[in-house]
């Protein structure tokens, strides 16, 4: 609390036992709780409030009345010293929610950096989510679920608690995701049904023409020809030829464990 390049406004509340990193700014009437420590240029809102046992990155950025480190909404939870880990350069917008971890659940939620929570998103207790994802105004992640990097949530979408979502996957507006969705693909719908690959998204990740063949190759293993997934998991191994591709699809198969969304 004493480095002068901190910025704490007159009417917040900001516990003593908080840290604080340099040029940490907070605004009107936030609220910061014993146990937080906010990484170097974090900025809170005002009317904000951050609690539990917190730890956010630099330079993330949590806007108005966003609730962050909250009690997670679980009738087992009786208070147990469980944590919320936020990485660097995310951007937090009004009415967010995230909560803190459960014992069941491993005591922590894991949320990595660069990622865009819209307003009213809400993530549960002892979700893992990725880099560089997008959740759009009021998606809805249940708890215990994990999401790779660069998934995009359209607004008003939800997903199942434990499911797994891989890299790059596209939730459309409005869908509710009760399966797993494997790396690259979108899905649309209540029940949320495939509706191709998320090509653009694979073009300007970066991948080659080659990649994005094999990526395709995979795909139609899963759902066109509608394998079991044990058979369309050798078929990959045996088909496709980049080994990061291939890893992509056959570590995904093998961690579902609600089943496949087809």
């Amino acid at each position: 609390m004493a480095n002068q390049q901190v910025q704490i406004h007159q009417t917040a509340i900001v516990h003593d036992r908080a840290e604080l990193g340099q040029g940490v700014q907070v605004g009107p009437y936030a609220i910061i709780g014993a146990n937080v420590k906010l990484g170097d240029r974090v900025v809170v809102d005002a009317h904000a409030v951050v609690d539990g046992r917190t730890t956010i990155g630099p330079e993330t950025r949590i806007h108005s009345f966003a609730s962050i480190g909250s009690r997670p909404q679980d009738l087992k939870f009786a208070g147990e010293d469980t944590e919320l880990l936020i990485g660097s350069r995310n951007m937090i917008r009004e009415y967010a929610n995230i909560s803190l971890g459960t014992v069941g659940g491993g005591g922590k939620t894991v949320i990595g950096d660069g990622n865009l929570f819209m307003v009213y998103t809400h993530i549960a207790h002892d979700c893992v989510v990725g880099n560089e994802c997008i959740f759009a105004n009021g998606a809805a992640i249940a708890g215990h679920a994990v999401i790779g990097d660069k998934a995009v949530f359209g607004g008003l979408s939800a997903l199942h608690q434990f499911c797994l979502v891989g890299d790059m996957v596209m939730v459309a507006a409005g869908a509710i995701v009760t399966q797993d969705v494997p790396p690259f693909v979108m899905v649309h719908g209540n029940r949320a049904q495939p509706s191709g690959l998320n090509v653009v998204g694979l073009r300007r990740s970066g991948l080659s023409h080659a990649q994005i063949s094999e990526v395709k190759a995979a795909y139609r293993l899963i759902y066109n020809d509608n394998l079991p997934i044990e058979e369309a998991r050798a078929r990959i191994a045996a088909e496709t030829e980049d080994a990061g591709i291939m890893a992509k699809f056959l570590d995904f198969l093998a961690a579902s464990k609600r089943g496949v969304c087809r």
